[in-house]
């Protein structure tokens, strides 16, 4: 009798003891690397597609409401750019293709700040006649919807798994509440109040909202532990150039709404100096933000930079507001 034979006996279909799993898992392998290589193209794709920090300072309104506010005109510009052409993306969940990016929607955080911001000078100051009349229906609408959370996605996991009414719907909301004032605006139907307190007032307000955002940037410079690399730094920088964008764009327009009272005021020149300094600082966009020391003799603090053209455009709001007489 032969106990053993040189040829292996076959077993399950042909397959002979133990090569059926390890075949098995080279195929598995293969399909995880693949796997792999999907998932790495799905978010490098979709985040190299879905990039964008729109920090033009050419940008006009592409329908503005004729004879309404260039300043109403422009938010509702900026908010319809960001929200719907370029999608909100600071509630997008990570496994979107845009789920790793965080520069873009910094970005659209600063500006959709910077607008809620105003929204409220809209509703106190512009929007109503000495600022004792009735608030206007449609910006005060403008003005709550504009302070909704922008990262609140159609599920708010942090409360309920049930649906909600995601950041960007409350935004397309302000948005049409804008474009209904401003066109009652130009209808004669409802009040856009050029005087010189109110310009003061908004401005004081940009003032102090500047100064806060840079009262985080200082803070960040003295904490810092001069790590180069930093990725919190890369989130203030982007937030703060959203919100420095969003201000240079509708304090440009502030200007032309009210520019007998800059010419009146003799403000013409620290006018245009300080969208020049908001300028500046808005469309710096270096192509990594380090974060080294302010010291550092080889490589560069952006912060710090940017905080520089920030205070230069805060000294000159507040010096604007002084020549209006506050």
């Amino acid at each position: 009798m032969v106990l053993f034979s040189g040829t292996p006996r076959p077993r399950l279909g042909g397959w002979t003891q133990g090569t059926a799993p390890a075949r098995w898992k080279t195929g598995a392998s293969r399909v995880l690397v693949v796997l792999a290589v999907l998932l790495a193209a799905y978010f490098t794709i979709g985040s190299f597609a879905l990039h964008r920090i729109d920090d033009d300072t050419g940008f006009a309104p592409p329908n503005p409401v004729i004879g309404g506010s260039h300043t109403v005109n422009m938010a509702a510009a900026l908010i319809e750019r960001e929200v719907v052409l370029h999608e909100w993306q600071p509630n997008d969940p990570w496994f979107t293709p845009d789920g790793l990016l965080d520069n873009t929607p910094n970005f659209q955080q600063g500006i959709l700040s910077a607008i809620g911001r105003l929204s409220f000078e809209l509703l106190d100051q512009f929007g109503r006649m000495r600022g004792s009349s009735q608030a206007d229906p449609d910006l005060e609408r403008a003005a709550g919807l504009l302070q909704f959370p922008g990262n609140v996605w159609i599920i708010d996991f942090s409360k309920s798994l049930m649906p909600t009414i995601p950041s960007e719907d409350q935004y397309r909301a302000a948005l049409r509440a804008l474009v209904s004032y401003n066109t009652r605006v130009a209808a004669g139907n409802a009040v856009f109040d050029r005087r010189a307190d109110s310009l003061a007032a908004t401005i004081l307000r940009v003032a102090a909202d500047l100064g806060s955002q840079s009262a985080l940037i200082d803070a960040h410079l003295e904490q810092s532990s001069g790590f180069i690399f930093n990725r919190s730094a890369d989130d203030l920088f982007y937030q703060t150039k959203g919100k420095l964008y969003a201000y240079h764009m509708l304090l440009r327009e502030v200007g032309r709404d009210f520019e007998r009272v800059i010419l009146e005021r003799n403000l013409k020149t620290v006018w245009e100096q300080t969208m020049e300094s908001l300028r500046e600082a808005a469309v710096l966009q270096p192509p990594v933000v380090l974060d080294a020391s302010t010291d550092s003799r080889l490589f560069a603090s952006h912060l710090a930079s940017q905080g520089f053209y920030l205070l230069r455009a805060l000294v000159q709001l507040n010096e604007a507001a002084k020549v209006l007489g506050v």
